[in-house]
């Protein structure tokens, strides 16, 4: 089968042919019909030969959705044919937090060696992806796959991010979203559906922010040395009561805890490497701030919901699995608005 594969550090992608894989005990095998594109794969091709934690090559992709085509001994629950999306952040299903449905937390997947597909073991941008295990596989139910591969992971995220800040976020309230790419403008829509906030969207391009108004920011503001001050200005001097960095810059979670009021939360969901010190004085008072990790399969399963109902959307563009590289290559260059998608077989 085709694949993409990132192969050496340092270089670009290569599409590859690899042995088809098939299903052990326990395993179900899914013809990939899409899978997502993510900022996080660039950050992963960008990280040096020392200390790279994965082994090479390795076959990208952690969103992804596909129809059943191969059960291992054993397998109960799906049945071939079934249209299903994938659960991305694995764990052993046995810790306190797996028992809690919090996989993406599992206590014991370093020790175990356990990784998500395309972040350690082989991912979605291939013809064929192996699943260890059909908990991991969630009902499509109907959605299209193009429109569903980015929620498992570009919707997920924020509404993991969100939802913890759900009880702030009533009417007078504003929420900031720094970042209205991929993840940036769905969380756009998630508070849109979910509170009476007002959405702040802040880019550093035009052509997000227009985004971001189309998809129901009140305000967007462009991402420069002046936002902190538009935002104050915007709230009266008050702040935000929830800011959502999806950068995770420097300079971006510098403006995320200038724009926080006394109370806030702060979540930094972006992996750019910045980081915001705490400490008494360096905040507004009872600021929190916290970094979240993907969400649980329970939160997939209300994401999922939520496209069902027409709450959320997410803008896409398709390429081919021969033309992933390019995709690869306008995503780094700022060019995808929302998520592109690769097609395995179209």
């Amino acid at each position: 089968m085709k694949a993409l594969q990132y192969r050496t550090i340092g270089a670009p992608p290569e599409v590859v042919t690899v042995p088809d894989p098939e299903p052990g005990p326990g395993q179900v095998l899914l013809k990939v019909t899409a899978a997502g594109v993510c900022h996080s794969d660039i950050a992963v091709m960008s990280w040096p030969a020392e200390g790279f934690p994965y082994e090479l090559p390795l076959t990208l992709g952690h969103e992804g959705v596909g129809t059943v085509a191969a059960l291992g001994a054993g397998v109960t629950g799906v049945a071939e044919g079934d249209e299903v999306a994938v659960y991305g952040p694995w764990g052993c299903g046995t810790c306190a937090k797996c028992a809690e449905g919090k996989e993406n937390y599992c206590l014991r997947a370093d020790e175990l060696g356990i990784r998500p597909p395309g972040l350690g073991r082989p991912g979605s941008m291939a013809e064929y992806l192996l699943i260890d295990d059909p908990r991991h596989l969630v009902p499509l139910d109907g959605l299209d796959p193009v429109a569903a591969v980015p929620l498992t992971d570009a919707g997920l995220t924020p509404y993991h991010a969100i939802k913890r800040s759900l009880p702030k976020l009533v009417p007078g309230s504003t929420a900031v979203v720094i970042g209205a790419g991929g993840l940036g403008h769905v969380a756009i829509q998630l508070l849109r559906a979910l509170t009476a906030a007002r959405v702040v969207a802040l880019d550093v391009s035009e052509d997000k922010l227009r985004l971001a108004r189309e998809v129901g920011a009140h305000e967007a503001v462009l991402s420069d040395a002046k936002a902190a001050d538009v935002v104050r200005e915007l709230t009266g001097g008050l702040g935000a009561e929830a800011v959502f960095d999806f950068v995770g810059a420097a300079p971006t979670v510098r403006t995320a805890g200038a724009v926080a009021a006394v109370e806030a939360d702060v979540t930094l969901v972006g992996i750019g490497g910045g980081s915001l010190p705490v400490g008494f004085g360096t905040l507004p008072f009872e600021v929190s701030v916290n970094a979240p990790y993907w969400g649980s399969r329970g939160e997939l399963i209300e994401v999922l919901n939520l496209a069902r109902s027409g709450a959320v959307s997410v803008h896409t563009e398709t390429y081919s699995l021969d033309d992933a590289p390019l995709a690869y290559e306008r995503l780094h260059s700022g060019l995808v608005d929302g998520r592109a998608v690769i097609l395995p077989h179209g």
